[in-house]
């Protein structure tokens, strides 16, 4: 019997039983088979195409199967989102409930503890006067993360898109972005939260932009290469302006940076948590180590950098220009307060928290008009109007450029 038609029965033998089991696999089962092969593709199923071949969850079966005919298979890199502290909870939505179970719906609206937050105001230069935040009209922002509480009272009203891409059966799931974790929902509120229509809640830095709620991360925080890089490419072709991307691992992945260099193309500019790795220097997470990339450190209520808040390698790079493995710029990050998947509101530390205050200032300075929109507000970011220095002073490890704000 020849090589194809043994080929053919092993196919047959898995679509009749072993390709179900993969696709419900939640453990470390994802691959990128690099082939472009129909053959290989309606035996193995397809999740995602790219330029090097297809991912799709295996089982061993299929990874012997795999080998035996030559076909290259590579493990596709997990990411995890970056929260320094624990969950500090400030406004409840159910905070009537004492029995431990599922608590039923409040008639209470919750209230932030503060609805301009600490680092809110330090985007807004510290503004005794400031009542409420403005800006981002028109500019599409997406957040690639686990999700968002669409339908929040603060949020609601600025959510675009709201789409799934990390149901195991289904690739992309639109209309759906259930956030079970609550770190997509706090990042989402630091961006564009808007009061709510009583203008009880909290506010964000852009409380006019639309958000682009992708959920790309897992319940527990994981979140695979493969999912991120396709939702990078969904958001630059539907038009999304900024991107951003509390989240992070110590490797990168070859889907991410092809994915970010696209969405770099269509004049999407990408911001991304340096991570909580330091204070050792170089201990950048990735995809903020990306050039490309606009990486966030994060500071506390008096400015000083966070010790946890990772550290890039300005000191051995060339000053002012973003290289490899460069901060760019460090934000509020440490006790902030935003919106919560319950419908009330948290407090949370890292450089998750901090990335979502430059991406939102980002949105409010967005240079529409500008032919290259990405590069012109990234350079603008750079001037000394807006970036303010910060100690160590000088293009450091720690913050780069500096403290962007109005």
């Amino acid at each position: 019997m020849n090589t194809k038609v043994i080929a053919y029965l092993l196919a047959f033998s898995l679509l009749l039983g072993v390709s179900d089991v993969a696709y419900g696999a939640s453990e470390d089962t994802r691959y990128l088979v690099k082939s472009s092969s129909g053959f290989w593709k309606k035996s193995f199923g397809v999740r995602h195409e790219f330029k090097e071949g297809f991912t799709t969850d295996l089982t061993d079966w299929q990874l012997r199967v795999a080998k035996v005919f030559g076909v290259e298979v590579v493990p596709v890199h997990k990411l995890y989102i970056l929260p320094e502290s624990p969950v500090v909870q400030t406004g409840q939505a159910n905070s009537n409930d004492t029995t431990g179970k599922r608590p039923l719906p409040s008639p209470t609206r919750p209230i932030p503890s503060d609805s301009l937050p600490w680092g809110i105001r330090a985007m807004y230069n510290s503004d005794p006067t400031l009542v409420k935040t403005s800006g981002g009209a028109d500019v599409n922002v997406a957040v690639l993360d686990t999700g968002v509480l669409a339908n929040h009272p603060d949020l609601t009203n600025r959510i675009a898109q709201c789409k799934d891409f990390t149901s195991p059966k289904t690739p992309v799931i639109n209309d759906k972005c259930e956030d079970k974790n609550g770190h997509g929902t706090h990042v989402a509120g630091t961006i564009a939260a808007d009061g709510g229509s009583d203008g009880k809640g909290i506010y964000g830095v852009v409380p006019e932009a639309n958000l682009f709620a992708y959920k790309v991360c897992g319940t527990n925080g994981s979140c695979w290469s493969d999912d991120i890089a396709f939702a990078l490419k969904t958001a630059a072709d539907n038009n999304v302006n900024v991107v951003n991307l509390s989240l992070g691992s110590d490797t990168e992945s070859t889907l991410i940076k092809d994915a970010i260099t696209y969405a770099v193309s269509k004049n999407v500019l990408v911001v991304a948590a340096a991570g909580n790795d330091g204070p050792y220097v170089g201990s950048i997470d990735y995809p903020g180590a990306n050039p490309n990339v606009i990486a966030v450190g994060a500071f506390d209520s008096i400015f000083d950098i966070a010790e946890w808040s990772s550290r890039g390698l300005n000191s051995e790079s060339k000053s002012y220009v973003v290289e490899e493995k460069d901060i760019e710029f460090a934000a509020p990050g440490v006790n902030i307060e935003s919106t919560w998947k319950d419908g009330g509101y948290v407090i949370l530390s890292g450089t998750s928290m901090a990335t979502p205050h430059v991406a939102g200032l980002a949105a409010k300075l967005w240079q529409v008009d500008a032919d290259d929109p990405d590069s012109a507000t990234r350079e603008l970011l750079h001037l000394p109007q807006f970036s303010t220095d910060l100690l160590p002073p000088g293009d450091d490890d720690a913050s780069g450029f500096g403290f962007p704000h109005l």
